[in-house]
């Protein structure tokens, strides 16, 4: 029986110095702002968390569990949206 390894910072760091690979070579090797790498723990960052996703080898849902899937539902309130856009959403509606 096979478990998914649960994947936190320390487990990622380790995995990291056991191939021999820190956060500045992560930001070097994948041409990122060293600031932007270094600070994956407390911000959001796309590009360097999946640079780390893409080094360890595994998706980056999978290593940073807590911030994916990113959701982009939007309520859109009719007031809000241009003519333009509100004709458009009216001729979808209607060819459903």
């Amino acid at each position: 029986m096979t478990q998914s390894q649960e994947w936190d910072r320390h487990s990622i760091l380790a995995h990291m110095r056991r191939e021999k690979m820190t956060l500045e070579g992560i930001a070097k090797r994948y041409g990122l702002p060293l600031s932007g790498v270094k600070n994956i723990w407390t911000r959001p960052n796309e590009k360097a968390e999946r640079a780390i996703a893409d080094f360890i080898g595994v998706p980056v849902e999978t290593l940073f569990r807590d911030r994916y899937p990113k959701t982009r539902n939007r309520i859109l309130d009719p007031n809000l949206v241009s003519k333009k856009t509100a004709d458009k959403l009216a001729i979808q509606r209607k060819a459903a």
